[in-house]
């Protein structure tokens, strides 16, 4: 395993319930690359069907490791969507059935959301997302690996005549049988060095975090905004465990091709935008920001919640944006392939996963 982010700590996991030997190596901190923060959205609300699918499957893995590790790693809260994509996406989960989704009306929208200013159109209730714990998680799947945690760079991987693969990292080579590179915006050059192109496009976002005023509430739903009701049509915004905190961030990201910021100072302007955001949007928050999160974001032409994974030799590359909420079914897709099982059809880049 390359990378010890969500996606890569899944994948070790998987690979341990198939009883395999899994060395993980990561440059930094385990989870917190573009893995890092409080919180993220679960959601099963997708325009791809099939997405909705993975996210469903998702759900009961985080389910099942929040039963094994003893903590609760998606909270009960729900997640709360407004606008058109909520009630076009509301029609694509009704489809794949199963799923406890439907619209509210103010009153319900109020008790989930009491942070939330008046808003009189369509909210759709997501029952079964909520916000994922992602210190609980990272912390819980990084204490359960069995094999070795190798604290280095990787600089390139590559196939051997005997049917292994080299990893090369800073003071390490190594073989084995198989690879799996989940390393964020690091995916696409190692890809490059076995002759593999990922359409990858790279940027930087930035969300920020704001105390709730007057306490805790009991409960506090995720948020999808897409309505322009408040002046923006893409926010996404999650509660930090004890619901005293919420993270608010926007959908938009600054370009930056080969790691560079095209416009360093459009980065703030989002930060600017955001707190706009909560100061017309969400007067149960102090619009004074308590934290930042700045993330990069690997992005697939076919759209903002594409995934696709490239095989070469005994060698597969994950890319993609908004994979947190996947890792546990993506990571045993993973696993599978790595072990022999193959690829899933859908995961292959033609199959364009998350496209609308």
């Amino acid at each position: 395993m390359i990378g010890a982010g969500i996606v890569g700590l899944a994948t070790a996991a998987a690979l341990t319930e198939r009883g395999v030997s899994v060395t993980v190596y990561e440059r930094g901190v385990p989870g917190q690359g573009q893995s890092g923060g409080q919180s993220r959205i679960f959601r099963h609300a997708h325009d791809d069907p099939r997405l909705v699918a993975l996210a469903k499957s998702s759900r009961l893995i985080w389910d099942e490791w929040g039963d094994r590790f003893g903590v609760e790693l998606v909270s009960g809260d729900g997640v709360v969507a407004m606008g058109p994509s909520a009630e076009r996406r509301l029609d694509v989960m009704h489809d794949v059935g199963g799923l406890a989704v439907s619209r509210i009306d103010a009153g319900e929208l109020r008790e989930r959301l009491p942070i939330l200013g008046d808003f009189d159109g369509a909210a759709v209730l997501d029952e079964r997302g909520g916000s994922i714990r992602t210190t609980a998680a990272i912390a819980a799947l990084t204490a359960a690996l069995p094999g070795e945690l190798v604290a280095d760079e990787v600089l390139l991987v590559r196939p051997t005549p005997d049917g292994t693969v080299e990893v090369r990292a800073g003071g390490v080579t190594a073989e084995h049988g198989s690879v799996v590179v989940c390393a964020g915006r690091g995916t696409a050059a190692l890809a490059r060095g076995v002759g593999l192109a990922l359409p990858v496009r790279t940027g930087a976002h930035v969300r920020l975090t704001y105390d709730v005023r007057g306490g805790p509430p009991p409960t506090l739903a995720c948020l999808q905004d897409g309505s322009g009701a408040f002046g923006e049509t893409g926010i996404y915004a999650a509660a930090e465990p004890g619901n005293g905190r919420y993270a608010v961030g926007l959908s938009d990201y600054v370009d930056a091709p080969d790691g560079g910021l095209l416009d360093p100072a459009a980065l703030a302007q989002l930060a600017e935008r955001a707190t706009g955001y909560v100061e017309r949007a969400l007067p149960g928050l102090d619009p004074r920001p308590v934290d930042v999160r700045h993330c990069w974001v690997t992005e697939l032409p076919w759209g903002s919640d594409g995934v696709g994974v490239w095989e070469a030799d005994g060698m597969y590359f994950v890319a993609g944006h908004n994979l947190y909420k996947h890792a546990p079914a993506l990571g045993r897709a993973l696993a599978a392939a790595a072990t022999g099982d193959g690829l899933l059809d859908e995961l292959r880049p033609d199959a364009k996963l998350g496209a609308r």
